[in-house]
């Protein structure tokens, strides 16, 4: 997630449930592809929602496109006349509303100004951040969204450094207010690796903090390789952004690699899906794509190509 978004970029539905289905012998093999079909039907393909002024509008348009999942954007009016808005479309248009997704404060997205600005893990601006997160998730609550989620910063690979240690107390304190009133927070994949973000998971020990997987960012920020960090989160991912590019380069080591339109890129989508459908994913794929924002052929163009993977026995 780059941030700076368009019109429409792809979101999607909570609930991740894992089932395994490798089996042995070759009637076992059959049922458990069979199995892994049925399965992966159950995930949804969307996109994010950032046109608030017209919400029945913006719904729709999902519907006619065959999306059937959406985020959306944290922006200025979200009150409870604008949540019920929500509820009414999402009911009406049978499209599910997996979470509210924002970046509050200044963020700039390198590694030279990233560390210092983006998310809860540098001091300044931290408690404006807070109420704009606060605020997030009381949203979630007037309008029935099970999740927020956001880029919450570089989080430090040493878990006994002070700044490691601050930034658990303070996610710890954010959870907590996410968990007394039924919402689920999402970390967004990229400025650090798997492991050190499940580490960050575990000693927030909320209960209520999971995985908003967006695989390109893992090679924008040099961090892993997407496919790998599927199987090592496993059940922590509870969403997908479906975003295309390739690490940072040799020659700048100061930016992030460069993002690309689907599949032009170095994200393995063909076996990252085979990994949701044999797991029993049945969570969303949000096409996320700055390149080209609200280019309504090309999210169709991709939504179609999620969906054929979705649909390869």
């Amino acid at each position: 997630m780059k941030k700076i978004y368009s019109a429409l970029v792809l979101s999607g539905i909570i609930g991740f449930v894992y089932m395994r289905t490798a089996q042995a012998g070759t009637g076992e093999s059959k049922k458990a592809n069979a199995m892994a079909h049925v399965v992966s039907s159950k995930i949804t393909i969307g996109t994010i929602i950032y046109n608030l002024s017209d919400i029945d509008g913006s719904f729709r348009e999902l519907k006619e496109n065959k999306f059937t999942s959406c985020q959306i954007h944290y922006g200025k009016g979200m009150d409870a006349a604008l949540a019920q808005k929500v509820k009414a479309a999402s009911e009406k248009y049978n499209i599910k509303v997996t979470t509210v997704v924002g970046v509050p404060g200044r963020s700039v997205w390198n590694f030279k100004e990233g560390p210092a600005t983006i998310g809860l893990v540098p001091r300044e601006g931290r408690a404006e951040k807070i109420e704009a997160y606060h605020h997030i998730i009381d949203f979630c609550v007037l309008a029935g969204i099970p999740a927020m989620h956001s880029h919450f910063g570089f989080i430090p690979e040493d878990p006994s450094c002070e700044q490691y240690e601050e930034f658990i107390e303070v996610m710890r304190r954010l959870a907590g207010y996410a968990k007394d009133r039924g919402i689920m927070i999402y970390f967004e994949t990229g400025q650090e690796t798997p492991t050190t973000l499940i580490r960050a998971l575990t000693d927030i020990g909320t209960g209520n903090v999971f995985v908003n997987c967006d695989v390109a960012n893992l090679l924008l920020y040099g961090k892993a390789n997407p496919t790998d960090a599927i199987r090592q989160f496993g059940p922590l991912v509870k969403d997908i952004h479906a975003k295309d590019g390739c690490y940072p380069t040799r020659e700048d080591p100061y930016h992030l690699g460069v993002e690309k339109p689907i599949p032009e890129g170095d994200v393995d989508f063909p076996a990252i899906i085979r990994i949701l459908k044999e797991e029993g994913y049945e969570g969303a794929l949000t096409i996320e794509c700055e390149l080209n924002g609200s280019n309504k052929d090309y999210l169709a163009k991709t939504r179609q190509y999620l969906q054929d993977l979705l649909d390869e026995k």
